[in-house]
């Protein structure tokens, strides 16, 4: 008999139809049946001994929240026995609401998973244990519409004492990588711990989601620069431990992010769920995305990794709307190019891509979120150090500054969008763009994390220059982990105004022209495991900032730190 090995996770919702991910123990079919009649089934693909299935749901009522079960050939394995949490429900939006129903989208990134019950919690409690603990205790109060993780679903550089162990049990942890995870069943591992959290399986089977990578997905400061990437590529082990990570992402958080159309339209996903097993497959397709260097030049670079089966091109980065909500999920990790002469945060491809998806339809959205796990705006001392570092990098000083700014760049993680100087100044000329006119959405709002602390901050434009619409970089880090109090004290003193001007005697070292926007932090830091809800409703935004605290007798509750409104 098929047992529920992951999941569910009820990665889509829109007013008529669903997608719900599972793992199961073999092959076999998987059923979604809701308690009024919505229904969809799917047999389970093979990825390297693991069986998966994305099962679409269709026959859901606009408006409607329907209580949800899961059947493997026909079985019933969710909801659990015993279970203490309310029915998993999929809850569809309302189509045609002249009222406009809100959206509220929850996000964050970095989640180091939760240690097992009853073992004290080095970090403090997690943020969306938390929130599933407050959805579990008023399932008909508010709820997230959707939760947007942007990075560091799982660590794979950063294991944790009972992944150790259990890898010392499979492997000799004295050669390399040693207690970092070395491929695909060792990448499954991570998910397990981090997902089969009670709390945290129970959220993600019940609220809609939307997931991208960041570095410790990978490797911390995955494609930093070219002569990083040349060093992993000279270690007998990085092959491994990207392919892997990239066949994981691909089956456990990238297939549930796109639509059922999309998904209907994919010729990976086609191919993979004819084949008896898909390894060989799947493993073909992330070895030609590792063979399309991102150290390329652009103009010799081809449009995109390409797809074995078909050659249509591929990429990770994804649209998501919610009525009139637009989210582009942005990749800033494997989408780069990093040739010291040409480096760019975004491949062309993927750059005309943003572009024509924030273009699309101008006056359709209200609000549109870009988001891209490194932030956009950071303190004004990190951006001018990151901006001087990467003009010592491509030789603005010399030889020997160059040498220095590369082992620099490295030990300081200056790999944000500071570091590619004309990719943020592409990312302002864009934003100003789509957020001028008439059909000029009411904001535009850059979601970020990484950094392990929260902010606020506001750009502003040259006089004559700068778009209608409100725009906010709105940065939320982690949802549980920790940071170092230097690098705390770091960034309190990075956005003073003595670090402004230290930065810009940087910047004045390297060569480096003033940004063509300046802005300003108005909210935060704040520090601690949290996360940032916006509310849209219409043209207004409201946001709100909560972070997991513990409390007198046991337990934790996400307690209000900060609420403004964006746009009234």
């Amino acid at each position: 008999m098929a047992e529920l090995r992951l999941g569910p996770l009820l990665r889509y919702a829109d007013g008529s139809s669903a997608t719900v991910w599972v793992e199961a123990s073999r092959p076999c079919t998987a059923e979604v049946r809701g308690a009024a009649g919505a229904q969809g089934t799917s047999r389970t693909f093979q990825i390297a001994g693991h069986h998966y299935a994305l099962v679409p749901v269709s026959g859901l009522t606009p408006g409607s929240s329907e209580a949800y079960e899961v059947l493997l050939d026909g079985t019933r394995v969710w909801p659990l026995p015993d279970t203490p949490f309310p029915p998993s429900v999929i809850r569809t939006p309302a189509e045609g609401d002249p009222a406009g129903a809100p959206v509220r989208l929850a996000f964050g990134s970095c989640r180091w998973a939760a240690p097992p019950a009853g073992e004290k919690d080095p970090v403090g409690p997690d943020a969306l244990d938390t929130l599933a603990a407050r959805i579990a205790a008023d399932p008909e109060g508010e709820r997230p519409d959707v939760l947007v993780l942007l990075g560091d679903q799982v660590y794979a550089d950063e294991t944790s004492k009972a992944t150790r162990r259990w890898l010392a049990a499979r492997r000799d942890l004295s050669e390399p990588p040693g207690d970092e995870v070395a491929d695909y069943e060792e990448y499954t591992r991570l998910y397990y711990e981090s997902w089969l959290d009670p709390e945290v399986r129970w959220l993600l089977s019940t609220v809609p989601s939307c997931m991208i990578f960041d570095d410790h997905d990978v490797i911390d400061d995955w494609n930093t620069s070219a002569a990083w990437l040349a060093d992993m590529r000279a270690t007998p082990w990085w092959r491994e431990r990207l392919l892997s990570g990239l066949m994981s992402y691909w089956v456990h958080q990238h297939l549930g992010n796109l639509p059922p159309h999309e998904l209907a339209a994919d010729p990976l996903y086609a191919a993979v769920r004819e084949l008896p097993d898909g390894t060989d497959l799947l493993r073909s397709f992330v070895c030609e995305a590792d063979a399309d260097p991102p150290t390329r030049h652009p103009t010799t670079a081809p449009q995109r990794r390409r797809c074995a089966p078909d050659p249509s091109g591929f990429r990770w980065s994804y649209r998501r709307d919610f009525g009139r909500v637009r989210l582009l999920m942005v990749d800033t990790r494997a989408a780069r190019v990093l040739d010291e002469g040409a480096r760019s945060m975004l491949h062309p491809g993927e750059a005309r891509w943003l572009r024509e998806q924030a273009l699309d339809a101008r006056g359709s959205y209200d609000h549109l979120l870009i988001g891209t796990s490194l932030p956009w705006l950071l303190p004004h001392l990190v951006h001018d150090a990151e901006a001087w570092n990467a003009a010592l990098c491509r030789g603005e000083r010399g030889e020997r500054w160059a040498r220095f700014g590369e082992d620099l760049r490295r030990r300081a993680d200056l790999e944000h969008w500071a570091a590619f100087p004309e990719s943020f100044d592409a990312l302002a000329e864009l934003i100003a763009e789509v957020g001028s006119g008439a059909q000029a959405p009411a904001t535009v709002c850059v979601l970020s994390g990484d950094v392990h602390h929260a902010y606020v901050a506001e750009p502003t434009w040259p006089a004559g220059e700068g778009p209608d619409a409100r725009v906010f970089q709105l940065t939320c880090s982690p949802v549980h982990n920790a940071i170092h109090l230097a690098i705390r004290l770091g960034f309190r003193f990075g956005w003073s105004a003595v670090a402004r001007r230290l930065g810009r005697r940087f910047a004045g070292h390297g060569g480096c022209p003033v940004p063509p926007i300046d802005w300003r932090r108005t909210g935060g830091p704040w520090f601690g495991n949290q996360l940032m809800t916006l509310t849209l409703r219409g043209r207004s935004a409201r946001l709100r900032l909560e972070q997991a605290q513990e409390v007198r007798g046991g337990g934790a509750r996400l307690r209000t730190v900060a609420e403004s409104e964006l746009s009234p």
